[in-house]
């Protein structure tokens, strides 16, 4: 069943006019995918809600301070005492300069120098990160993402790429079976914002049920 303009909006509110942008592009992405039930579409519509801050953010930000760079990479940017260290007193406030350096020599990217830690920061509406699963991702939808990563700030590819890597990692199935931790843990790697995540969740499965 295809999610209408109004359904998306009850559940991602903060979306506005963006979500008539999305609608079409949703339904695509998740007729091609298998997310058809009304219990994978409300997994599916949270988890990339949060993700995106409700569809308002389809590039990853990266514009740290020096204490936000010592929170989220202590093992990088934070001394013995958990304060920031002088790499990150260096690199702060500027967004290039931390995905080059933050990003080198992960998920397929060169090092600092190469500049891959900013082409292949996170893009989409599950913010695929690195020259690697940018060619994956690419691959599975049938995109030119290496070459042309800003494809993924586009709604229909936000979408489609969120959707082939939401299939590709078993999370139609997670769905089905309401292991809905377990998808945050596949996505995330942790529950880092799981209280919104749960949130979105319970609003998607009362608008689609």
């Amino acid at each position: 069943m295809p999610i209408t303009d109004a359904q998306l909006l009850r559940i991602l509110p903060n979306a506005g006019p963006r979500a008539g942008v999305f609608v079409p592009a949703l339904n695509r992405a998740m007729i091609r995918y298998g997310i058809t039930s009304s219990v994978r579409m409300s997994a599916f519509l949270a988890q990339v809600g949060h993700e995106s801050s409700q569809l308002t953010r389809l590039v990853e930000n990266l514009n740290y301070d020096a204490a936000g760079l010592a929170r989220v990479w202590p093992k990088r940017y934070a001394g013995v005492d958990g304060k920031p260290n002088a790499l990150a007193m260096k690199l702060a406030r500027h967004p290039q300069a931390i995905a080059n350096n933050t990003y080198a020599g992960r998920n397929g990217n060169g090092d600092e120098a190469s500049g891959d830690g900013w082409a292949y920061r996170g893009r989409g509406l599950l913010q695929v990160t690195g020259r690697a699963n940018y060619r994956a991702a690419g691959s599975g939808i049938g995109q030119p993402l290496e070459s042309e990563p800003e494809l993924l700030e586009q709604p229909e590819f936000a979408a489609l790429s969120a959707a082939w890597w939401w299939a590709s990692h078993g999370l139609n199935e997670l769905a089905d079976a309401g292991r809905f931790n377990d998808i945050t843990r596949r996505i995330n790697g942790g529950l880092n914002g799981q209280a919104e995540r749960l949130d979105l969740w319970a609003t998607a499965r009362a608008v689609l049920t």
